[in-house]
């Protein structure tokens, strides 16, 4: 009569599993983590250019104008902001003035879900091409009159912070502070301040963020390699 022995893994080779098992885990959890912060990336991009097609569609219909920051000329009465204004040409609708449901205005990499405005506009006024600091816009801006539109910033990624206030709604407080009109509200400042504190995104993609640019396309930038020249409507 033959008797099987039973077979077992020694520990010697369960130990020796479990470290290859630790090793390709070291390897593929890095990869995978930057696999989904690009399809995050590739996200926002597409949610930036159905702006950029309702911002176009708005500009056809008043006049080339497009709206900068809290606008106050006509189609609107009163400062009404940005995305507000571009919400009838875009097949998403808030409830109630609940913006939470605009999947749109949203990137997925925000930290807190609850920002319902995930992007600043521009809205820098110059005197001439040698001021460098600037002040807030707050009418329309034609598009004709903007010299290098390929080369002049719209919307990028809005800073997370505790001096940047979350917006749910269009009348929340803080929907004045969702443009960039001051070089503190630059990548590379450190100004943690509501009204002068950094508000374009230093890290939202990698070292930097997505913007939309005036002739509506829309490209990654470094926060190193973004300058006031960005955000000047005449250069």
């Amino acid at each position: 009569m033959v008797v099987s022995k039973r077979t077992a893994f020694t520990l010697i080779e369960l130990l020796v599993v479990i470290a290859i098992i630790a090793m390709l885990m070291a390897i593929l959890v890095p990869v995978l983590r930057k696999a989904r912060e690009q399809a995050k990336a590739v996200n926002c991009k597409s949610n930036l250019r159905q702006i950029g097609l309702a911002a176009n569609l708005y500009a056809e219909e008043y006049d080339l104008y497009v709206p900068w920051g809290l606008t106050n000329r006509a189609p609107a009465t009163g400062r009404i902001p940005w995305f507000e204004l571009f919400m009838p040409f875009l097949a998403q609708k808030p409830i109630d003035n609940d913006y939470r449901n605009v999947e749109i205005y949203r990137c997925p990499s925000y930290p807190d879900k609850d920002q319902t405005v995930c992007f600043v506009v521009n809205g820098w006024a110059f005197r001439d091409k040698n001021d460098m600091v600037g002040r807030e816009r707050i009418d329309p801006v034609k598009l004709t009159d903007c010299t290098q539109r390929a080369y002049t910033i719209y919307l990028t990624d809005n800073e997370y912070g505790s001096w940047r206030l979350i917006i749910r709604k269009a009348d929340d407080q803080g929907v004045n502070r969702c443009d960039v009109w001051h070089p503190d509200h630059m990548p590379t400042s450190d100004r943690q301040d509501i009204t002068y504190g950094r508000r374009v995104a230093r890290a939202r993609h990698r070292q930097g963020s997505n913007c939309l640019f005036l002739d509506w396309h829309v490209d990654w930038v470094a926060a190193e390699d973004m300058t006031i020249d960005m955000w000047r409507f005449e250069k």
